[in-house]
């Protein structure tokens, strides 16, 4: 028989309840302060009963978060819940003393009342505005691994500092094709190797957007669908590869879901880590960088930075696309030597990750397909792009930056190859991450397509072209990407061309 982990129970007791962005114990709480609450209105008969049921059910419970550690969102439930224990218990007490019970008018009680109420619903509602994300469950063929490998390029130094010995060194992590696991085997942590670097990337990206980082203090506590270090998948598969590049401030892990529904669907992703550039970057040896890159707000200054940013991201996914041909080769041992198809690679990337995999695709033709998660291209539109390339962006509207279009336009038309702009209907910049898996649901924040419609929206129209592009499935990706938005294409010849 096998054992569950130490941990194990622990994981399964505070895993999200899907739907109610609440724990099992934290949902126990929230029934017991509400039944807490009522109990004073019964009928005397059933006052007593209700009291102590509510009881059992709420103490209990708060013990075990707080053993297990309490969410904010939680705290104003606890104080409702308090309150009211104000107005129940002291009548149970005396009526256990033997003094007779006194009953405040219904009319004085009424305002506490509705101030606990207030209370106790301000939890499930800061629950469901900032909850601990649920991943969806990938749709292939394939279970997904995960694991993160650290590698230094020898030839390069690095820009950033002012050591001359210092050489460039990226953090990646892969999301593979794997075996099945069996059911209880712990999930990959989000965000990090451990919590406690999940902790230190949530604060930074909480910081990098001026939050408050106890706001998202649930996004670390979540778990992914893939298995650290699971088996590759057996039958020899060889799995073409994808590069990515996250956006200024962002992290390797900012669009998870999106790499696991790829790997589910026989891909290898490959997401760096840009030290320096990334909000928070944690080494092998723990040593920790943050970003040292920041916009000043004015477009025109930041320009030139900007195209010196993506520069050295796109030197990092050539490295890494070189990294992956060697441990493809065999010259270390690695499971997954033999099993990279690095003959059929895209390079992708989000907001500036996304300027730096059409300079990546320029200037390494080992490169076969861009995929450009709203990005604005960023640095020189030349030389043309020979490889077909994919911009999914937000919608236009009269707040979008009036030289992002012209200029995607300008950087997809000096291409000899067919390149596609998908525009997403209800997406905003941060749909093309997991934002919306745990932001509030604001469309000016996140976009209006929702939580679950978000990830799956923006992985299939990546798969629809992949497999077009690298698997030579389905012909024209035009066709298929029509399901997700509204297509233009543009050729060799700079001429764009909407499609119905």
């Amino acid at each position: 028989m096998r054992r569950r982990g130490p941990g194990a129970e622990h994981r399964r007791v505070t895993e999200t309840i899907p739907g109610l962005s609440l724990s099992l114990p934290e949902v126990l709480v929230l029934l017991g302060a509400v039944a807490l609450l009522v109990a004073r209105w019964l009928p005397p008969a059933a006052r007593r009963p209700g009291t102590v049921a509510a009881g059992a059910v709420l103490v209990p419970s708060a013990i075990v978060l707080g053993v297990l550690g309490i969410r904010w969102q939680m705290l104003p439930v606890l104080a409702g819940a308090a309150v009211a224990s104000v107005f129940a218990l002291p009548p149970l007490l005396r009526r256990r003393t033997g003094r007779p019970a006194r009953r405040a008018r219904w009319w004085l009680t009424l305002p506490g009342a509705l101030a606990c109420a207030g209370l106790i619903a301000t939890g499930p509602v800061a629950a469901w505005a900032f909850p601990v994300p649920v991943f969806p469950e990938p749709t292939g063929d394939f279970a997904v691994g995960t694991r993160v490998v650290q590698w230094t390029d020898p030839l390069r130094p690095e820009s950033f500092t002012a050591d001359p010995d210092d050489r460039r060194t990226v953090v990646v992590q892969l999301w593979y094709p794997a075996q099945k696991s069996p059911a209880g085997v712990p999930r990959a942590q989000y965000l990090g190797r451990t919590q406690d670097e999940a902790r230190t990337v949530s604060e930074a990206l909480a910081d990098g957007v001026g939050l408050p980082g106890f706001l998202v203090d649930g996004v670390p506590r979540a778990r992914s669908r893939a298995v650290v270090g699971a088996p590759v998948a057996g039958g020899g598969e060889r799995f073409p590869v994808v590069l990515f590049s996250p956006g200024s401030g962002g992290v390797r892990s900012q669009n998870t879901a999106w790499a696991e529904e790829l790997a589910s669907h026989g891909h290898l992703v490959a997401a760096l880590d840009h030290p320096y550039d990334s909000a928070v970057v944690v080494l092998a040896d723990g040593r920790t960088i943050r970003a040292a890159t920041a916009s000043s707000g004015d477009r025109d200054r930041d320009e030139e930075p900007a195209a010196g940013w993506t520069a050295v991201r796109a030197a990092d996914l050539g490295f890494v696309l070189t990294q992956l041909e060697r441990l493809d080769r065999g010259e270390t041992a690695d499971p997954l030597t033999g099993r990279l198809d690095t003959g059929r690679a895209a390079v992708a990337g989000h907001s500036l990750g996304g300027a730096a995999a059409l300079q990546a695709a320029r200037q390494d033709r080992r490169f076969d397909a861009v995929v450009d998660l709203d990005g604005y291209p960023h640095g020189p539109t030349t030389p043309a792009l020979e490889q077909p390339a994919l911009a999914l962006t937000q919608e236009i509207t009269a707040g979008t930056d009036p030289r992002y279009l012209p200029r995607l336009t300008e950087a997809l038309g000096h291409s000899t190859a067919t390149s596609y702009r998908l525009t997403v209907p209800g997406a905003g910049h941060l749909t093309f991450t997991d934002g919306p898996l745990y932001l509030p649901p604001v469309p000016s924040i996140v976009g209006a397509l929702g939580r679950t419609e978000s990830p799956r929206v923006v992985a299939a129209a990546t798969l629809a072209f992949l497999d077009a592009t690298l698997r030579g499935r389905h012909g024209d990706p035009a066709d298929a990407l029509r399901a997700y938005g509204t297509v233009s294409s543009s050729g060799a010849r700079g001429t764009a061309t909407p499609t119905p």
